[in-house]
This record gives structure tokens, sequence and C-alpha cells, in this order.
């Protein structure tokens, strides 16, 4: 017989109401999912709202899949920026690209899947799964990023960021042009001034147009060290200004890693003293057991150093698609957590990146102080 003062049953009785169609989408997570992967949805929306979301929490969020075509960008990224709940982001290239059609006035359209593609590619019409879209937004997209990228001010090294910032700004004026309010991610993160970065520049058609600019002689270059620093610098001051530093992964991939590989740059290569990121959310598909970093546990993060030890049992994975998942978690946060003050870390990154370079160099300092007390005498 079950002994009833066992701790493994202290949790909440699974008794909930019945379902009226009245209800929140806030109120049906809390009321009705209460098991498997709806209760980890559950749990997701809890610790996003509860733990992430102080006034003194970084939320870094990292961004795969191909969600801006599917117009997830409007729906649920834009709206956790304009909240405050985002603070930067790591994106792969083709979910700007893709994002940036909306602020150009390009539409996509709902389709299916069991379609003959060698048609389709006869019509002129490309396919992401069940969305279509028009091959000339591709040629348009592409000729708009390259004459703005031919620009004066782009004729430099800069990171992703930096890059990302001003694109954002022709795209928002191009947008205001055009009568159109809220439809770029890219836009909207201008506004805001929360920095977004790719962590493989060279892996989408804006890298792919950026290349072609460098055949024909333009200078503007990715500075993926400047990348890493930033996103660093960004987690060591959340750190050491009394705050926390979360991460919201959606999917996996590169990005993931992006935003996880800081907690290492500042402890393992920059020798800094760290523990790892506070707060883990993650909402994927992708299994843990065939090895792969997009199914990666926190618990395989954690021996990284990526997630701080104490606080894995804080973490959060929901395997659910990202386009059920991101907007339930969306509507939930909106619902339960009044809007906080934008960070706007963009404009703050040569600040940051200050502090970031002076506690490498005392670091390195007492680093190399240890390592002469060590030597036996005589030894150069």
């Amino acid at each position: 017989m079950a002994n009833a003062g066992s701790h493994f049953l202290h949790g909440s009785r699974i008794e909930p109401r019945a379902i009226t169609g009245r209800e929140t989408v806030a109120d049906l997570m809390d009321g009705a999912f209460l098991a498997y992967n709806a209760g980890r949805l559950r749990e997701a929306g809890r610790l996003f709202t509860e733990r992430m979301l102080p006034e003194n929490g970084t939320v870094g969020m990292s961004i795969t899949g191909a969600l801006t075509p599917a117009g997830l960008g409007m729906s649920t990224v834009i709206p956790l920026i304009e909240a405050g709940f985002v603070d930067w982001i790591v994106s792969t290239g083709a979910n700007l690209y893709h994002d940036a059609h909306f602020a150009l006035g390009f539409s996509m359209h709902a389709g299916r899947p069991n379609v003959d593609d060698v048609v389709l590619r006869e019509e002129g019409v490309v396919r992401i799964y069940d969305i279509f879209f028009d091959y000339r937004v591709l040629l348009r997209t592409d000729a708009f990023i390259r004459q703005v990228s031919a620009r004066p001010e782009f004729q430099r090294v800069m990171s992703t960021a930096e890059y990302h910032y001003l694109l954002g700004g022709y795209l928002r004026e191009r947008e205001r042009v055009l009568g159109l309010t809220g439809k770029s991610l890219l836009t909207v993160a201008h506004e805001y001034e929360v920095p977004i970065y790719t962590s493989s520049p060279g892996d989408s058609s804006i890298g792919m147009n950026v290349a072609e600019l460098a055949l024909a002689g333009y200078q503007l270059r990715y500075d993926v060290s400047a990348d890493v620093n930033e996103t660093s610098a960004i987690v060591l001051d959340a750190k050491r200004s009394g705050g926390t530093s979360s991460v919201l992964i959606v999917g996996g991939g590169s990005p993931k890693n992006f935003v996880l590989q800081t907690e290492p740059q500042i402890q393992e290569v920059l020798g800094i003293d760290e523990k790892g990121h506070d707060y883990y959310l993650q909402i994927t598909d992708a299994r843990p057991d065939t090895g792969g970093l997009s199914g990666a546990t926190p618990g395989e993060a954690v021996s990284w150093g990526k997630v701080d030890p104490a606080r894995l049992p804080d973490a959060v994975v929901a395997y659910v698609d990202s386009t059920v998942g991101l907007p339930l978690l969306t509507a939930y946060a909106l619902a339960r957590v009044p809007p906080r003050r934008p960070k706007r870390l963009y404009a703050r990154r040569e600040e940051l990146m200050t502090r970031l370079r002076t506690a490498y160099q005392d670091a390195k300092s007492h680093r190399d102080a240890r390592a002469m007390a060590s030597k036996l005498p005589g030894e150069d």
C-alpha cells in the first residue's frame, strides 16, 4: 500500500475542473495541462513568468526552424520584445531573411505539404512545407538586401548585431512608407534596441547576398569574434549586476549552442569565475538519445558549465512543436506578467564590453601570478 506520507505524493492532486470553453489560454494551461508534455509546458510557463522575468532578469532567446515564414515573428516574438520579455536574440539567418519579406510588403500563403514540387517550380512557387510564396519574393528581397548593404555605413567590419540593427532601420523605414506596423521582427528589435546575433552568418540568403557584395569589392564583413564576446559580455553583466541570466531556447541547432556557450566562453576560455546560466527553458521536438545538440538536456549542459548546477532543478524542457508551444508560452506570459522596461542592450554594448575586458584582464593577471608562484627556483 502506498505511503501517504511520502514526499513523492506532495504534488497537487490531479482533479481538474471541466473545460467550459470560456477559459483563457493561461487558465487552460494552469488548469488542464497537468501531465506529460502538457505538464512540462505549464512548468515552462511558470518558470518563465515566476523566475525568468523579474526586472533584474536578462533573457536571451534562440530561434531555429522556419518560424517567421509561419508568422510566429509577428504573433509571438514581437509581442515578447514589446513586453520587455526578451532582451537579446540569437537567430538563424533564414528566420531574419524571411522576416524581411513582411517588412517589404510581400506575402506568404497557407498551402499544403502534399503537392507536386515540380509543378510548383514550373509555376514559380516556393514551398516551406505548407507555406507557399512567389519566387520573385526571394529575388526582390535579395535586391533590397544588396542595395542596403552596399551603402557607405555598411562598408566595414561589424558584428552581426550591428548589421541587423542597421538593416532593421532600413526595413522600418520601408514599413513606414508602405503603411505597415509590427510586421517585422527586425524592425521592432531595432526600435527596442534588442541585439540580434546570427551564429552562422553565411548560412542564409542574407549571408549569400553579403558574399555577392564581397565579390563585387564591397568591404562589409561580419566579425564573428565580436559576436562571441558581445554575447558573453551581456551574460556577464547580467550576473555581475546582481541579476539573473536566462535562456529561452526555441528549437535547437547552432543558435541554441550560441546562447549557451556564453558561459563556457566566460569560464573556460576567459578564465572568469562564474557558474552558468540561472534558468534554462527549451521548447523542442528533438530527442536526447541521438547525441545531437538540439536534444541535449540541461543536465548535459551543466557538465559544460553552461548551466548553474544549483539551478538544474528549475530547468524545463517541453517536448512539443515550437509552432504550438511558443504561442502558448507567449499567451501565458502576457496574461500573467505586466510589461517590463526594455533593457535596450544594443546601445549598451560598449559599456558591457568594457566590463568584460576588465574582468578578463583581472582573471588573466591572477592566473599569471599563480603560474609564477608555482614555479620552482631556477625555472624560467
